[in-house]
């Protein structure tokens, strides 16, 4: 995975209609969560879905769709609260009053006026560690090129490991390796961090979009067994 909590693997765009709603065997929360994701981050124009420049969609104008039919507003609410990662945000439209959803992070579609906290060591807000977890079987290209955005419009990052099972926004569980990242490095050249509003870490990376290998502190591969991996 070079960029992002998603891998750059063949068949993503199978995996992207999974999560539109073509699950089996999943829990009925889970295939609701994933369901949101895919539109809130990616598919709602196709959808005929008009999203806010905040990010922001109806919640009624979701459930209308033939997928979310066996879905309530309260369905919505429990996956929301749920969710141990903190992907969505509920509010009530400041004018309308109407309850509308938002994707946190992961967005492939522009979103102009997504709420993210600038990161800089003038505001002291710079975490002490920026994790990007990913999977052995990329090493090979990450070590060479650096981290890449891919299609999405940040590298997400977390602000640690994840410790005897919690979980840490910005990482997949399932990951094999945690590439840190010197941030203060990255800061003072000019690339531009950003907390998302559940503390994921966000940069859209250099001008192409990469994190370059300069800027890994180190390398460490999680699974089976914890041991740092050679940077050169």
């Amino acid at each position: 995975m070079e960029g992002g909590e998603r891998g750059s693997s063949p068949g993503r765009g199978a995996s992207r209609r999974q999560q539109g709603g073509r699950h089996t065997r999943q829990d009925p929360d889970v295939r609701l969560s994933k369901s949101l994701s895919y539109i809130l981050r990616h598919g709602a124009a196709e959808l005929g879905l008009a999203m806010g420049k905040d990010g922001f969609l109806n919640v009624a104008d979701i459930l209308h769709l033939p997928r979310f039919k066996h879905y309530s507003e309260q369905n919505v609410r429990q996956v929301v609260d749920l969710n141990s990662k903190q992907r969505f945000t509920l509010r009530l439209h400041p004018e309308t009053g109407i309850l509308q959803i938002r994707a946190n992070q992961g967005h492939t579609i522009p979103v102009e006026e997504l709420e993210l906290i600038p990161i800089s060591l003038e505001a002291g807000n710079v975490p002490d560690e920026a994790v990007h977890g990913t999977y052995l079987r990329l090493w090979p290209s990450i070590k060479g090129v650096g981290l890449r955005r891919m299609s999405r419009t940040h590298i997400h990052l977390a602000t640690g490991l994840p410790q005897d099972g919690q979980v840490v926004s910005g990482m997949r569980c399932d990951c094999d390796m945690a590439v840190f990242i010197g941030i203060r490095k990255a800061l003072n050249d000019g690339i531009a961090f950003y907390f998302s509003t559940n503390r994921v870490i966000l940069t859209p990376g250099n001008h192409e979009g990469l994190l370059p290998p300069k800027y890994f502190e180190k390398v460490l591969q999680l699974k089976p067994t914890r041991c740092c991996l050679p940077l050169d």
